[in-house]
């Protein structure tokens, strides 16, 4: 099998003792804009999405349609990269719609997900050009005929898929898994099959797709599979003519080292999509629909760091806290999951002292590594969190009255440009 086309692992690496990121200085970055800051790499995020894109190409999928998902990172200006490049959106909100359309993804791209449509945005959708968008995957009856409801309204039809909980159980944390039936995610088997019937769900509505998503930061993909079978099997019983299969997205990055040697290739991946579509629709009918994906985390957030400086040391008896400007209002990830990130200090040097590196803010969860070897670190030094171009600014908060950080986005030419500037004071409410 081909390996995936991998970015080196030398985009973030040391030369002459200070840390690069996309072959960029990150000090001579911090001594023009204050940290901390979220840094982003145009580069990395394109070379990403296209191994995704052709990867499913090169495993035969038909048509494939990648819906990069806003929720992991809305950045206006990330998603034009992306848009340029032809990628949709995976969207769950009014707000990532009008996103999306703003950054030039068109609406025939769009896949709206989520469990609490309000009506406001099914009508926002519904409008978003002469057909809507390309479809709503739908979680609940009451949603479905609710949209039914906003399409007779609008006179349009609305396109509708079925988000179908498979009932499975991922290998992930508990807080992001959401393929099983105890989950507020998609609909069972047997209600989505017996909706087909009912009048009341389609007088202005069209049944156009399948989807399932079972949990994110997937490793292990073995419930993927049983998931992928579940899908083609409720897709032959609806006996619908689906113009897709989306197939949802999740797949995991290698946060820890230790990650590195099992994490799936692309290539892995999309080679058990298409055996899975393959072996359990295409073989059995007549139908070959066009695949659409969801990737949100596995897109961006390498193409991301996080830098901090360092504020103060302080010893309590055998621990050692290094506390750095920024918290987890900036990345929750660590406190909110335990996550895993990577912290380098931007100056190389040798790693002597265990350290808990941690936040401002007034909260014991506000750490972002605990007893990690460390070179000497005194006020003003500068170090990076790894991998936060994922769920990083788009799970922010003001908590303790922060403003937000700044975004920086290392630009194809090198240069850089502040793709969405530091949050005032003035600013909070």
């Amino acid at each position: 099998m081909e390996k995936e086309r991998r970015i080196p692992m030398k985009h973030v690496d040391y030369k002459n003792k200070k840390l690069q990121f996309s072959k960029i200085d990150i000090h001579t970055i911090a001594k023009k804009h204050k940290t901390p800051f979220f840094l982003y790499s145009e580069e990395i995020l394109t070379t990403n999405y296209l191994d995704f894109y052709q990867g499913a190409l090169k495993a035969g999928l038909p048509d494939p349609l990648v819906c990069f998902a806003l929720k992991s990172n809305p950045n206006r200006e990330l998603l034009k990269v992306l848009a340029a490049l032809g990628s949709g959106a995976d969207i769950v909100s009014g707000g990532e719609l009008k996103r999306a359309i703003e950054a030039g993804i068109s609406p025939d791209k769009i896949v709206f997900s989520g469990v609490g449509k309000t009506e406001e945005e099914i009508l926002y959708a519904l409008k978003a050009s002469a057909t809507g968008i390309f479809s709503f995957n739908v979680e609940s009856l009451e949603e479905l005929e609710l949209i039914n409801l906003c399409a007779k309204k609008t006179k349009r039809i609305a396109r509708i898929c079925f988000r179908l909980n498979p009932v499975v159980q991922p290998k992930t944390h508990k807080h992001i898994s959401t393929g099983n039936k105890t989950h507020k995610f998609g609909l069972l088997q047997k209600d989505i099959l017996g909706s087909l019937g009912q009048k009341k769900y389609w007088s202005h509505s069209k049944f156009v797709g399948l989807s399932i998503h079972i949990g994110s930061q997937l490793l292990d993909l073995k419930a993927t599979k049983r998931a992928l079978v579940k899908l083609c099997d409720v897709a032959l019983k609806t006996n619908a003519p689906l113009e897709f299969l989306d197939v949802g997205g999740g797949l995991g990055v290698d946060y820890h080292p230790d990650e590195s040697p099992t994490l799936p290739h692309i290539s892995q991946y999309m080679a058990i999509v298409s055996e899975a579509l393959q072996k359990n629709f295409y073989a059995k009918s007549d139908l070959k629909p066009r695949v659409v994906f969801e990737p949100g985390r596995r897109i961006v957030a390498k193409a991301g760091i996080f830098v901090m400086k360092v504020l103060r040391n302080k010893i309590s008896e055998e621990n050692h806290f290094v506390i750095v400007d920024g918290g987890m209002n900036d990345f929750m990830r660590p406190s909110l999951y335990g996550a895993y990130h990577g912290l380098l200090p931007v100056a190389q040097g040798k790693a002597t002292k265990s350290c808990h590196i941690v936040g401002p803010i007034c909260e014991t969860t506000d750490c972002f590594g605990s007893n990690r070897l460390m070179p000497s670190l005194k006020t003003g030094d500068l170090l990076v969190l790894m991998d936060t171009g994922a769920y990083g600014f788009s799970m922010g908060s003001n908590y303790n009255l922060r403003g937000r950080p700044l975004e920086l986005l290392i630009l194809r030419n090198k240069k850089i440009k502040i793709v969405n500037k530091a949050q005032d004071y003035s600013e909070l409410l």
